[in-house]
């Protein structure tokens, strides 16, 4: 075991880093010393081997355990690669899992699984009162389904496929990289083992057929502006057996000719009258709920908020509504008439003489203030 380097110095990692870390540490310096990416440094094949022994020990929980109490001689008899363990097997299954994303390289095991069908996605367009107590609508929209002539086998009836010539109907073909045997989807037949020379005349051989479908959406209280509906199956149908794709449906809310939404709160305006915010009284509003009579205190100011609790917004993933708050917004008369003018010169003139003593008033204060210091 002499020359050995400590495994967990080789992937540049701690003794108590966890399982997670230590393979993105071998990914990290795997990538850097790759053969494929080192093509005749020896050096960097070396190095590449030491890390792919260095994380075999290291990602298995028994081999780390007996190698944290023994070191390297605890592993020796292990195995029949030098250094006490065997690289086949489940090893293979390791490296085809790490480089798949690198290299573009598939895990061995035969032809590849069916395809996903693509997710659709329809923008649906509601009213503010809509969007606040659900509803339904029904919506169509073109999509691809399993060709009812083949079946979605992709060949005319009564033919056959051809084998795949290339990788002789496994779906994949393999290759040497490094000391490992890899595999990677055939790119004549794309994994599924077999070449078609008689396509279906209906869907020339995909398997699928566009169709356009209706289908009634079902829109839950409190959504919003953009919200996201997902339809689980509702998209394009798959390919070679696999699931079909998702449908999306995008919300679009119409803008409200009175409220507008903050949250799950409402919040509007209600004009009033200079005499009722002077003198008080009662308003009717307009609420999602029907009309409401808002007892509006004398001395009211432009811009005063009242709140109604629970007229607001449904809670989409909750219990309860938000709130409504009503501003008050006092209209000034434009045009007033000759008694209205007279009354408010009236108006005018106590308010002056008011002001006027309470500055007289002011003034004499600040003056005893002044001698006293």
């Amino acid at each position: 075991m002499a020359g050995k380097r400590d495994y967990y110095e080789v992937l540049e990692v701690d003794r108590n880093t966890s399982e997670e870390d230590i393979k993105r540490a071998y990914r990290r310096l795997a990538i850097q010393y790759h053969p494929d990416r080192n093509p005749g440094d020896t050096r960097a094949e070396e190095k590449f081997k030491e890390l792919s022994e260095a994380y075999a020990v290291l990602s298995d929980d028994e081999k780390r355990r007996v190698y944290d109490q023994y070191g390297h001689a605890g592993l020796a008899g292990n195995g029949g690669f030098p250094g006490g363990f065997d690289f086949s097997g489940s090893f293979t299954d390791l490296f085809s899992d790490l480089f798949q994303d690198f290299f573009g390289v598939g895990r061995p095991g035969g032809r590849s699984r069916g395809i996903r069908g693509e997710d659709l996605r329809y923008r649906m367009r509601i009213t503010f009162e809509e969007a606040v107590f659900g509803t339904e609508q029904q919506i169509h929209y073109p999509h691809l389904v399993e060709c009812d002539r083949c079946l979605g086998d992709g060949l005319e009836p009564g033919h056959q496929p051809a084998t795949c010539s290339v990788c002789s109907g496994r779906g994949e073909v393999r290759f040497q990289q490094a000391f490992f045997t890899m595999s990677r989807t055939c790119p004549n037949c794309g994994g599924s083992g077999r070449i078609i020379e008689n396509p279906c005349s209906k869907c020339r051989a995909d398997g699928r057929v566009r169709e356009e479908k209706a289908l009634t959406v079902k829109v839950p209280k409190g959504v919003d502006n953009g919200t996201r509906l997902r339809l689980r199956g509702e998209g394009d149908a798959g390919l070679q057996g696999g699931p079909p794709g998702d449908l999306f449906v995008v919300l679009e809310v119409e803008e409200h000719p009175f409220f507008i939404r903050e949250g799950y709160d409402i919040v509007c305006e209600t004009p009033l009258r200079m005499e009722t915010a002077a003198l008080g009284g009662t308003v009717e509003i307009p609420t999602l709920d029907g009309p409401v009579e808002l007892k509006v205190p004398a001395g009211t100011q432009p811009g005063q908020v009242f709140k109604f609790k629970g007229k607001g917004i449904p809670r989409l993933h909750g219990s309860g509504r938000g709130d409504l708050f009503i501003q008050a917004a006092v209209r000034i008369p434009q045009k007033l008439s000759r008694r209205q003018r007279e009354i408010l010169k009236e108006f005018e003139g106590h308010e002056k003489s008011g002001a006027y003593r309470d500055v007289l008033e002011y003034n004499r204060k600040m003056e005893k203030y002044s001698k006293q210091g």
